[in-house]
């Protein structure tokens, strides 16, 4: 650890309710014992690295942890086809039909803080983190704080920003759209395509069911590849209210107290 570095250790308890009528929580949520180094000083680097189920995201400032990655993939694994949880993992990282926890076709379980429990009890969100933010980017007039900080250390942002050629304040907007503007989905070499009405598979379309139905399209919002961008030369992610939520890749270097070893990462891949 360098001088300057920052330690966020954590039991993962919320500071909101949750567990509410509408989840399906496998297990208890319990304490954990977590500990997070966070550089005081994140740079950018050449290439941006790919979110993986080795890593855990980010921390948020409540002590709660954004896993985004869903353990499950269509076609992947014992369980009945379209109806996957579990069994897709690392070894499976660019599966085009990889489920989207945060999609409303899917249902992962998930409370009103779009978070469930792993089989130790460990709390994480799979998207936004609701309570952690003004919903209303007009009615608070203010730019979002720093909710959490990412696994390379760049800090992770609410949705609201001032623009900086204006005073407005609003909601900063992914740059990923439906692929084919929402039309049927396409083969793709080695891996299973979805079929509607087989499991829980809700159409033959880029619906958003999966990771895989959405492409990035330069200029088409504010936030570049990674969900980010810079104002006044501070990089950050930002929640937004579509694909990908929170980041859907590093731009800086990550920490290694941040990668999930041996049990931790057996824990996350029979999580869901």
């Amino acid at each position: 650890m360098s001088a300057g570095d920052c330690i966020v250790q954590a039991n993962d308890i919320p500071n909101h309710d949750f567990n509410d009528a509408e989840a399906s929580f496998a297990t208890n949520v319990s304490e954990q014992d977590s500990n997070y180094v966070l550089t005081s000083q994140p740079q950018q680097a050449q290439n941006s690295t790919a979110l993986n189920l080795g890593v855990t995201n980010a921390v948020m400032l409540n002590g709660v942890v954004i896993d985004l990655l869903a353990a499950a993939c269509y076609g992947v694994g014992n369980e009945p086809l379209g109806l996957e949880k579990i069994g897709c993992g690392q070894d499976q990282s660019d599966n085009p039909w990889r489920y989207d926890p945060m999609s409303a076709l899917n249902n992962f379980g998930t409370d009103a803080h779009n978070a469930h429990v792993q089989p130790d009890g460990t709390y994480h969100y799979h998207g936004s983190p609701m309570a952690m933010y003004d919903l209303d980017c007009e009615a608070t007039g203010e730019a979002s704080p720093v909710i959490g900080f990412a696994a390379d250390g760049f800090p992770v942002f609410g949705p609201c920003f001032q623009e900086p050629q204006s005073s407005l304040v609003r909601k900063a907007e992914s740059s990923f759209v439906l692929k084919g503007d929402g039309t049927a989905r396409q083969a793709v070499n080695g891996y299973t395509t979805p079929v509607a009405g087989v499991g829980g598979i809700v159409s033959n379309n880029y619906d958003g069911q999966f990771r895989g139905d959405y492409e990035f399209l330069s200029g088409q919002g504010d936030l570049d590849e990674c969900n980010g961008m810079t104002i006044d030369g501070q990089y950050g992610y930002y929640i937004t209210d579509s694909y990908p939520w929170v980041l859907n890749c590093y731009q800086g270097e990550l920490d290694d107290s941040f990668s999930k070893m041996g049990p931790a990462l057996t824990n996350l891949l029979h999580s869901h």
